[in-house]
């Protein structure tokens, strides 16, 4: 009644998404979405106290099937849970004491995994590979940058508001919570396109991208590059812009016309794709 009347908006507690009815009539592959809560955001420093993992069947179409098995454990770290990071997951020294994350599992369920996905890649990735070697081989995605949700309508990129904008809510902040969220996220079709969350995400996470290099670039023209979403690396000393293949020329053309302005043909690139996207091996902060 209350939707009824346009001028209210419900949310509905998520659940667990159920199997998808039938025997599957495509080629299906084993899927990971994985979260973690740590006591920081200092890859060096800080470490995991809860990771949560869903391992699940998916369809060539991007179209989920089934949840094959769940995990979701504590871990004690080495010094006390800050304070603003209890606030914020409500896990206490007291629910982590003498609580360990069960390596031998982790490697076993994500063994067969063909891709492993996270709300943000970059640093799930970056806080997992240390202790549990078994994600650097893997295929990344990330489903709040490689899938186009402002394009698709949502202005918000964080689990709550995606889930929010199609009338969910979940307990965020706790690791198997926020998996729970991002499958349900991923098996629905986008707002405007129809297309399936995971099959976009997919799509682009199969596309290799170009990391390029300002190389040399005059100082006074960084605002220039800061405006056109370059970034700078302080262990390169350089500023950087990663991009998809087929925009190099694009990008080149630009910088020998703004930047340079002079012709110059030997700006370094690197290469990526789903297998070191996200690792530190290409953080250009970190690792080389």
């Amino acid at each position: 009644m209350l939707e009824g009347t346009g001028d209210y908006r419900v949310l509905r507690r998520l659940q667990p998404l159920a199997d998808h009815p039938g025997t599957p009539d495509e080629p299906t592959f084993i899927g990971l979405v994985v979260d973690v809560e740590t006591t920081g955001t200092d890859f060096a420093a800080d470490e995991v106290i809860e990771l949560g993992i869903l391992k699940f069947e998916y369809g060539a179409s991007g179209r989920i099937y089934r949840v094959l098995e769940t995990l979701n454990q504590l871990h004690e770290p080495r010094k006390p849970i800050p304070a603003e990071i209890t606030r914020l997951t409500g896990i206490t020294d007291a629910d982590v004491a003498g609580r360990r994350i069960d390596d031998a599992a982790v490697a076993r369920i994500t063994a067969d995994a063909a891709v492993v996905i996270a709300h943000n890649a970059s640093f799930d990735r970056q806080m997992c590979e240390p202790r549990w070697p078994v994600f650097r081989d893997k295929n990344w995605g990330c489903s709040c940058h490689q899938i186009p949700w402002r394009a698709e309508g949502h202005e918000g990129l964080k689990l709550g508001y995606l889930l929010a904008d199609c009338g969910l809510f979940h307990r965020g902040h706790r690791a198997i919570d926020d998996c729970h969220a991002l499958l349900a996220l991923l098996a629905r079709p986008l707002q405007v396109s129809g297309q399936l969350a995971l099959a976009a995400l997919l799509a682009t996470a199969r596309k290799p991208t170009v990391r390029l290099w300002a190389q040399g670039s005059p100082i006074e023209t960084k605002e220039l590059l800061k405006a056109r979403r370059y970034r700078w690396s302080g262990r390169r000393r350089c500023w950087y812009i990663d991009l998809d293949e087929d925009q190099i020329e694009i990008e080149r053309s630009f910088l020998i016309e703004a930047i340079y302005r002079r012709p110059i043909s030997d700006l370094p690139a690197d290469r990526f794709t789903a297998r070191d996207r996200y690792s530190a091996r290409t953080n250009p902060e970190q690792g080389a």
